[in-house]
């Protein structure tokens, strides 16, 4: 592959990550990534000036060709000289081609091997939209990256769809190629194939092969779900090449971008800063905050004590409710600095961690809150009560108490389920990380370990984490862990109430519920399969035979003969 005209240089990996940081050069300055672009779709970002912008952070903006192809239209551009001078922004400019805009035009344009046909919004005319006049308008531009014209079709399209798209978009791309010429413009591709694995590696294979400075990840955020986006992402991130930069278009929550660059993404574009900051929703530390409520009438209170913007410096909560509820322009564009500055401050304690290789335990701990509801001022305020039911799931319920809190019981019984456990107080889980280090020029056999009551997962998971921590330390022995149920229940009404059981963020029992198995894309040989049904039974079938049985007093009697210590020479106590 020829060099790229980016510079791009890679400067740390995470450890048990692929989350990378690099930097890149474009005409007008050096970029550092993870970065997340503003979308100033009409050349300006709604509601911003570009001193806040640049105030915030921001390194490129994110324009529109679609749009500025229509209003004001490349003539502007071109006397103007350029889209830097015209909006009076120093910094990057990325321009999308237009693709997801036509995409998004269903009934009003007509797809061609030639381009799209679509109706202008501005003054009715018909107007082609080609690979070659999707380039020449964003050379009228003048932005520092322009990305290609693609066909984007929805992620859930059946195959033959999306491999039509596919082809298409490839074609599309050499065209986009050809039509830089003399250029000194950098372009991106678009990888494409909605979620079939195999065509996401066709798109890519085919599109390295030219000589693009960038990669983008298409097609996602557009109909499928969560999960479903952080495996295609994660597996097409890996199809890519490790010195061009990777950007996910589209997306996307705070969240959203963190999962990302744990699967090895490095740039980011949405419009969710500032379209919520338009109804008063701001990103904070303590989680999302809706200014809309009444509770912030007489908030004299930053609105995130952690953030160091101006907004926050500057106003109170009780101020940004007011100017919500009145629906001034002033409050969109407040709460839209905060939480665009909001963005830039996650890339950068990320970028940080990653060079300083402390990223995983950043990850884990954001992952706790950026997802999560005002923790403060809860939209229903839970009542004062005594433990009772409050929730049930099959034979178990969830029961509050003031003085425990939260626990997970069985209803007939009433016996608690394992939510909390101490690894190193845990003798099955000491005798399991005595077994993992792998000593020098010994032989890494796999560790096979059972654990015959899954319950809420806590004792699984606590191994889980145990086992990656050990892995991040030095070589460790493959693990399979198995666990054995006959009853999800407790491990469903568990993960329905996640906030209250921390130790459920991880992920892996999500999967396991929804697959029936987990396999650490980050710790190679760390794999957690489920047998659910009677354990005399499952035995026969199950991965075999375990050297480390959690939960063993458990077993039945037919279970405890079956690897009784003398057949295969295990043990359920804490001695080697």
């Amino acid at each position: 592959m020829s060099s790229s005209r980016l510079d791009f240089k890679l400067q740390a990996r995470a450890t048990g990550s692929r989350a990378r940081a690099a930097t890149f050069r474009t005409l007008h300055g050096v970029i550092e990534t993870p970065l997340f672009m503003p979308v100033g779709t009409q050349a300006t970002v709604k509601a911003q000036t570009p001193e806040s912008l640049k105030a915030s952070g921001s390194q490129i903006l994110l324009a529109n060709t679609y749009h500025l192809l229509l209003r004001p239209g490349g003539e502007v551009f071109e006397r103007m000289g350029g889209i830097h001078k015209f909006m009076k922004w120093p910094g990057s400019v990325l321009t999308d081609s237009g693709g997801y805009q036509i995409f998004s035009l269903p009934n009003s344009r007509a797809m061609t091997e030639k381009g799209a046909v679509f109706q202008s919004y501005v003054d009715n005319r018909r107007i082609l939209l080609s690979p070659e006049l999707s380039i020449q308008m964003q050379r009228s531009i003048g932005s520092d990256i322009m990305m290609v014209l693609d066909q984007c079709i929805p992620s859930t399209a059946d195959e033959a769809a999306a491999r039509e798209a596919l082809q298409v978009t490839q074609r599309w791309a050499a065209r986009s190629l050809a039509a830089r010429e003399d250029s000194p413009q950098s372009m991106f591709a678009i990888v494409q194939g909605a979620l079939y694995p195999e065509l996401r590696k066709e798109s890519a294979a085919g599109l390295i092969e030219m000589p693009f400075d960038g990669f983008a990840i298409g097609g996602l955020a557009v109909g499928e779900e969560k999960h479903q986006r952080e495996d295609v992402c994660e597996l097409t991130a890996a199809l890519l090449p490790e010195d061009r930069p990777r950007y996910l278009m589209g997306v996307g929550t705070p969240l959203d971008l963190l999962e990302a660059v744990h699967r090895g993404v490095d740039m980011f574009d949405c419009i969710i800063p500032t379209q919520v900051a338009k109804r008063g929703t701001a990103f904070t530390s303590r989680g999302i905050v809706e200014l809309r409520r009444s509770v912030f009438k007489f908030a004299d209170t930053p609105l995130d004590a952690a953030c160091s913007c101006p907004v926050c410096v500057t106003h109170s909560r009780a101020y940004l409710h007011h100017l919500t509820k009145t629906q001034e322009t002033l409050g969109w564009t407040l709460v839209g600095q905060h939480n665009i500055h909001f963005y830039h401050q996650l890339m950068r304690e990320v970028r940080q961690s990653i060079l300083e290789d402390r990223f995983l335990p950043l990850y884990h701990e954001k992952r706790a809150f950026l997802h999560e509801e005002d923790t403060e001022h809860p939209v229903k305020p839970p009542k004062r009560q005594s433990a009772e039911v409050v929730e049930k799931i099959g034979h178990y319920r969830l029961h509050r108490d003031e003085e425990n809190g939260v626990s997970i019981r069985h209803a007939e019984t009433s016996e608690e389920v394992i939510t909390e456990v101490d690894a190193n107080q845990h003798p099955e889980l000491v005798q399991l990380m005595r077994k993992l280090p792998v000593l020098d020029g010994e032989e890494a056999l796999p560790l096979v370990v059972w654990d015959v009551d899954l319950g809420s997962a806590a004792t699984a998971l606590a191994a889980i984490v145990m086992y990656e921590e050990a892995a991040g330390r030095g070589p460790v022995r493959p693990l399979h862990l198995v666990s054995f149920t006959e009853d999800l229940s407790p491990l469903r009404l568990a993960l329905s109430h996640k906030r209250h059981f921390g130790y459920l963020r991880h992920g892996a029992a999500d999967t396991l519920v929804h697959r029936g198995a987990w396999k650490s894309r980050y710790r190679h040989g760390l794999s957690w399969s489920l047998m659910l049904g009677p354990m005399d039974e499952m035995m026969k079938d199950a991965p075999g035979p375990p050297e480390v049985v959690l939960g063993g007093g458990g077993l039945s009697a037919a279970a405890r003969l079956a690897f009784h210590p003398p057949n295969l020479g295990i043990t359920t106590s804490s001695r080697d």
